[in-house]
């Protein structure tokens, strides 16, 4: 069983920078080897692969590419992802994911354990 607590979210102008945590719990290992970052933009809509990262690298949105920026530390049991030029249209709420079991690792669906989301709001 895995445990996820996602903070750092908020009220942000467009342009500006900010940084989601994702807290985890693990009771294996291999339960966080693969984890990522979604998001839900409105209440009934698909969450979103934002991005990804495994042992191998990384994976990212195509509308996210070169502004967020995934990252984690073992030692702290802690996933992050650094939003740079925040947009109205990055207005969401985030969720972190883990046990990734196979396929697209930006879909929803490959992850089974996920956080209750932080919410990011954008003005312009």
């Amino acid at each position: 069983q895995v445990q996820l607590l996602e903070s750092g979210g908020g009220s942000v102008q467009a342009g500006e920078s900010l940084r989601l945590s994702c807290e985890y719990t693990v009771q294996y290992a291999g339960e966080t080897v693969a984890m990522a970052w979604f998001r839900r933009q409105a209440p009934g809509q698909e969450r979103e692969g934002v991005a990804a990262i495994y042992s191998g690298g990384t994976f990212y949105g195509d509308s996210v590419k070169g502004r967020f920026t995934i990252s984690r530390d073992n030692a702290r049991r802690a996933l992050y992802l650094q939003m740079n030029s925040v947009r109205p249209e990055d207005t969401a709420m985030y969720y972190c994911a883990s046990y990734w079991g196979g396929g697209d690792r930006l879909r929803p669906t490959s992850y089974k354990y996920w956080g209750q989301g932080t919410q990011v709001t954008v003005s312009s």
